[in-house]
């Protein structure tokens, strides 16, 4: 890996030309149809917990298509110290782990601070070591994200839960299965137990498990490491521990979030685009409410072509845990919304406070109503007109930049590290699909 700068958070970030990692500004000109194709990025929410899996053994791991993303460093640098070697090999989109010895059993504040998929190095390192020790994980300000479905598991499993004023010492000399019911089914939480079970003695089953494809994709790479696992993409897991875990070659699924993301700009900005390498029954909850407002959507193997309709017409997203509507694709949506003809609705079920972007979509003269924190009425067709803006967090960021490519005039969008953590180059890859849109 070749000398790189530090991103504006302090992550080790790879050599990117026009040092993007830099910048913290994005500049947007609406106006213009997306057309083209583009090749869907690996998924940041497969990645991050297949990472933390490679610390369950002490043989070597690999994995493919990965994202070049802020959050992929952050991930590789707690790894390293947590005592595994981690190679990015950023022109090939592969990370390279072993995790031979655990030498720390402490993930540090400042790493964990950063992102909320920090706190998956828990179950592994527990699982494999009997100790670890960690503050509370950051990442995106969404309201109450707490782990308390985790470490109620742990606890299930035998493990001791110290609670101090910095986080949590978690100790267990040898995880034991059990039945463990969560009360809501955790994405972080159940990739966590998921790992800690398979290294657990007995059998442990996880009742309301949540079952998002990224959660199945981490669990079929578990079981090529050797581990026993029935019931993924069911809310009902069944885990039957082993001894020992092998190393493993995977290969990061396309990225459903970005996908939905350049789809909903080809309807907004009346064009059509060619998404390749994308899982059509991954999609459906979007596609179906693309489908529902007006837009035209067609599949052939794995591209999905996506084209602007004669009009929008409003209709009412409620996001939830999957096969519901992605909770990560409502902001994006509710750019749509403001586009098309009538009242629409959207309801976030996942996270108590994720509607903070409409006070930057309102500089931009969206109309709407907050009803409260989870529920907002927009109303459209609006046009909307640039403005000076604030990514708040990842998927706020894309949100206004959809909002920004069929806003009147030149739209600046500042804080863009966010969009860094969760979208591979953005800005190339709109700027690919014709939009006018640079860092600045």
């Amino acid at each position: 890996m070749t000398a790189s700068p530090t991103t504006p958070a302090g992550v080790l970030a790879p050599a990117l030309p026009g040092n993007e990692w830099e910048r913290e500004t994005i500049r947007v000109t609406g106006g213009n149809q997306l057309s083209g194709s583009i090749r869907v990025s690996g998924a940041k929410n497969a990645t991050l917990p297949i990472m933390a899996a490679a610390l369950l053994t002490d043989e070597p791991c690999i994995i493919d298509n990965v994202p070049i993303l802020a959050d992929i460093y952050v991930m590789a640098e707690l790894l390293r110290h947590l005592g595994a070697t981690v190679e990015i090999d950023e022109a090939n989109h592969r990370v390279s782990i072993h995790a031979r010895d655990i030498v720390q059993h402490y993930a540090p504040e400042e790493l964990v601070a950063r992102m909320r998929a920090s706190f998956l190095v828990s179950g592994p390192i527990l699982a494999r070591t009997g100790r670890i020790e960690t503050t509370p994980p950051g990442g995106c300000k969404l309201g109450s994200r707490p782990v308390d479905v985790d470490v109620r598991g742990f606890r299930r499993m035998g493990a001791t839960i110290a609670v101090k004023d910095d986080g949590f010492k978690i100790t267990s000399p040898k995880l034991e299965g059990a039945e463990i019911y969560m009360d809501y089914p955790s994405h972080t939480g159940t990739e966590n137990l998921l790992m800690a079970a398979t290294l657990a003695r007995g059998v442990t089953t996880i009742v309301n498990a949540a079952s998002e494809p990224e959660i199945a994709a981490v669990g079929n790479v578990l079981r090529e490491m050797g581990a026993r696992i029935d019931g993924l993409g069911t809310p009902h897991i069944r885990i039957e521990g082993v001894e020992r875990l092998r190393g493993f070659q995977a290969t990061i699924l396309p990225d459903r979030l970005e996908a939905g993301t350049f789809a909903i700009g080809a309807v907004i900005t009346g064009g059509e685009v060619v998404l390749e390498r994308v899982s059509e029954p991954d999609m459906i909850p979007l596609t179906s409410k693309l489908r529902e407002a007006g837009a035209e959507v067609w599949w052939s193997d794995q591209s999905m072509l996506v084209r602007a309709g004669k009009r929008l017409e409003a209709l009412e997203v409620q996001a939830l845990p999957f096969p519901g509507f992605p909770t990560d694709l409502q902001a994006a949506f509710a750019v749509l919304l403001t586009q098309a003809e009538g009242t629409s609705r959207v309801f976030d079920r996942v996270y108590n406070d994720r509607l903070k972007y409409v006070h930057e979509l309102k500089k931009m003269d969206a109309r709407f109503e907050l009803v409260n924190n989870q529920e907002a009425r927009f109303h459209g067709p609006t046009k909307l007109t640039a403005a000076d803006v604030t990514a708040l967090d990842i998927r706020a960021g894309a949100c206004l930049v959809l909002a920004g490519l069929i806003a009147e005039g030149d739209s600046k969008i500042r804080d863009i590290h966010h969009l860094r953590r969760g979208y591979e180059d953005i800005v190339a890859k709109f700027q690919s699909l014709g939009a006018e849109i640079a860092y600045i």
